[in-house]
């Protein structure tokens, strides 16, 4: 987990400076972090996993892959699209160097 941790936040830092490092040209670089999207990848993998585990499919959704997210939901790929397109747009124009979670509360916990 500590090399994650590094991980993690040495790449937050890289969004956080390159995002103020463009932005008098008028660019904008923000870093999207989502939990668990609902994707025909993720899907495909429940029953491996479970097979892997000796539990349901259920529970791998539950006790596996949602355990840490509080709103215990996938996010969906229309949620991060829906983000993406906000800070691509006008309206998100003073948004740089940001690091969005999109993740059902698993980084505010």
């Amino acid at each position: 987990m500590p090399d994650q941790t590094w991980n993690q936040t040495f790449c937050n830092l890289c969004y956080v400076n390159c995002g103020l490092e463009v932005a008098t040209h008028g660019i904008t670089m923000n870093a999207i972090c989502p939990g668990y999207v609902w994707t025909p990848l993720v899907e495909k993998q429940i029953p491996a996993t479970a097979k892997a585990r000796g539990i349901t499919e259920a529970q791998v959704i539950s006790d596996v892959l949602l355990h840490a997210q509080p709103t215990k939901q996938f996010v969906q790929v229309d949620e991060v699209a829906a983000l993406t397109a906000f800070l691509a747009s006008d309206a998100g124009a003073s948004i740089t160097g940001a690091v969005i979670p999109i993740d059902g509360g698993w980084t505010a916990q």
